[in-house]
């Protein structure tokens, strides 16, 4: 005998749902009341849903599953002001989650994939490999966890950044599903303009989201002034060079009148040197683009340094200089694994 799966709810449109439930005879407005229980009631239990008849709760508890995360660790920053989660999902399978306390909100960093096929040499996401893509609704159940503990606290989201664990545009379709998601109003009804979202470089589908009329902020990983040294970190820019990138920044620009932020991770001796900074601002000159320099949290299985303050002040001060629009990433939770990644590695890989 066999059973048939049960279909997830989580993750869905209100439209979606209404289109899973109709063959139960539920009305198409309990839809809206079901997603608003799933996504601003952080409810996870069919029973709960009590504007719901008993009939129809069973109804729905038959059919259908809700995803539900499980923490499998945390740490805490000294100063309070970052918490790192590593949650996991039925399969197992877990993610890092990062909540940031801002002076202007909290923020909360997501991951879109199990591990990360991009291979860059100074990331820990990438030590593992890729294990797999999230769905949508894995991706948006990490910002309600956060929402849930924050409502404790009478707090919410603020803002997200999708630059955990993963290349978000390897995911691109779940990924794009989350941030339509979050935006609705039986959600988080979270603005647009709160997501920033994170690529090494995928050049079509910067290109694709450029036509998909979101204005989010779209942060570029740069890393290096010249083809040779970022090939040498990040494999990515065999396929995409840099000339690629910068055009696809560019597009993406003009097509949503929102200026491309070039992330810049400086590593002592590699790619922080002054005659590098110079080549970074010809690079940029002219363009509607922030540079964001990120001093390196470093990974011990990579074996790089960050820079002294100095150099770091110095870096940022030649590309002032040339009148480049530039900022240094504000140190948050370096002293709780900060490096996207190192919290699964440690717990997880290291474990086997």
């Amino acid at each position: 005998m066999t059973t048939t799966a049960k279909l997830e709810l989580f993750g869905l449109f209100a439209a979606e749902i209404a289109e899973a439930i109709r063959p139960l005879g539920l009305e198409t407005y309990r839809a809206r009341q079901i997603a608003e229980w799933l996504y601003k009631h952080n409810v996870r239990d069919f029973s709960a849903m009590t504007n719901l008849s008993k009939d129809q709760r069973v109804k729905l508890d038959d059919q259908f599953t809700i995803t539900q995360l499980r923490q499998k660790a945390v740490q805490h920053s000294g100063d309070g002001r970052t918490s790192k989660f590593l949650l996991a999902f039925p399969d197992d399978m877990a993610v890092e989650t990062v909540l940031m306390r801002q002076p202007y909100g909290n923020s909360v960093c997501i991951s879109t994939q199990v591990g990360c096929a991009m291979g860059c040499t100074f990331c820990a996401s990438t030590l593992g490999g890729l294990a797999r893509n999230l769905t949508g609704g894995e991706i948006l159940a990490q910002v309600l966890y956060i929402q849930e503990l924050l409502t404790l606290e009478q707090q919410k989201v603020d803002s997200i950044v999708i630059m955990g664990s993963g290349e978000p545009l390897a995911n691109y379709d779940n990924v794009l599903r989350f941030i339509r998601l979050i935006h609705e109003a039986y959600c988080l009804n979270l603005s647009y303009r709160s997501i920033t979202l994170s690529t090494s470089g995928l050049v079509p589908e910067i290109d694709r989201l450029s036509q998909e009329s979101l204005p989010l902020t779209l942060s570029i990983s740069l890393h290096a002034p010249t083809n040779e040294l970022r090939t040498r970190l990040m494999p990515i820019n065999k396929r995409y060079p840099l000339e690629q990138v910068l055009a696809a920044g560019d597009r993406y620009s003009a097509a949503t009148g929102r200026r491309a932020t070039y992330e810049y991770t400086l590593i002592a001796g590699i790619n922080d040197q002054p005659s590098q900074a110079a080549e970074l601002a010809v690079l940029l000159k002219g363009r509607l683009a922030n540079v964001n320099l990120i001093p390196i949290n470093p990974v011990p299985e990579r074996g790089l340094l960050r820079p002294s303050p100095a150099e770091v002040v110095r870096f940022e001060q030649l590309l002032k200089a040339q009148h480049i629009n530039v900022t240094v990433r504000r140190e948050m939770g370096t002293d709780i694994d900060a490096a996207c990644g190192q919290l699964r590695h440690k717990i997880i890989l290291d474990n086997g």
